[in-house]
Parts: C-alpha cells; structure tokens; sequence
C-alpha cells in the first residue's frame, strides 16, 4: 500500500460538519485506510477575500488505489456533497479535496499535479501536514519543515473542537 497524503477544506454549509462527512467518506474508500488525521484549522481565505473563512485539515491513507483513482474517489465525495465549480480556484466550496503528495511519486498530468502545486504555498497545507508528518520530504523540494517560515503570515488557528460533534 501507498501513503497518500489529503488535504481538506470547506468554507460553505457548515463548514465543520463537511470536513467530518468527507473523513468518514475517506475512511470507507475501498483498498484504502485512514491512518490519522491532523487537527482542523481555520483559515483566512486566500484570493477571493471576500468570503467565509476556511475550515481545514490533512489525513494520511494507505491506499492501493492509483493517483488517479483516488482522484476519481476524491472528486465523488466533494460531488456527493453538494461541490460546484463555478468561478474557479479560490472560489468558496462546500467541500475541497486534493492529493498533496503519494508516496515519492511525481504526478503531472493535465487534471492531477503530485505534489500538489501550490502545497508549500499554504500555512493551511504545511500546518497540518507538519502535525501528522513532521520529518515529511516532499519530492523534489526537501524537507517541509523548510516551508513553515515562508506562510508564518497567513492567518491560521487550531479550533479547540474538532472532529468530535
């Protein structure tokens, strides 16, 4: 089995409960299993200020799936849960789900980037990667301990509940 790495996010109906349904989704994925989840974060939106703030975590899988079938997986979730892509990237969602790393592959195909493109870009990506992965190497940039210094600025908290209702 591969360890994957996802991260999630939503901004729209109840943004908490979201991220709880597509955890529990996740986790019932055939040829995968949850291996831990980081805490949830929230987070100032990036681009389009104009919204609600974010609600964020990663989990880590061991799956067998392809990249590209958990891809597949990960897209019928968000659809599931009510995901429309109107507007494009920064756009609020209810539900956002992407592959950031798998395994030590590099992935770049038209609909799938592995590592995920803008990854250490993102306190809302490092953040919680750093909490369940703390001696992550991302192939290609290093070590991802490296990247916390360069999103310090970026408006994130721990919310104190979390995962439990």
């Amino acid at each position: 089995m591969n360890t994957a790495y996802i991260a999630l996010g939503s901004n729209l109906d109840h943004p908490l409960r979201q991220l709880r349904q597509a955890r529990s989704a996740i986790s019932d994925l055939r040829l995968t299993e949850l291996l831990r989840c980081s805490s949830v974060y929230q987070t100032d939106p990036l681009g389009y200020a104009d919204q609600p703030d974010f609600y964020n975590a990663v989990c880590a899988v061991a799956t067998d799936l392809s990249p590209q079938a958990l891809l597949s997986a990960l897209q019928g979730i968000e659809h599931a849960q009510g995901r429309e892509r109107l507007h494009g990237k920064n756009e609020p969602r209810t539900l956002d789900l992407d592959i950031l790393l798998y395994a030590d592959q590099v992935v770049k195909q038209p609909d799938l980037v592995i590592p995920h493109a803008h990854m250490l870009e993102r306190a809302f990506v490092i953040i919680p990667l750093l909490e369940i992965a703390p001696d992550l190497i991302v192939p290609g940039a290093g070590p991802l301990q490296g990247y916390l210094k360069s999103v310090k600025n970026q408006g994130i908290r721990k919310l104190q509940k979390s995962w439990r209702g």
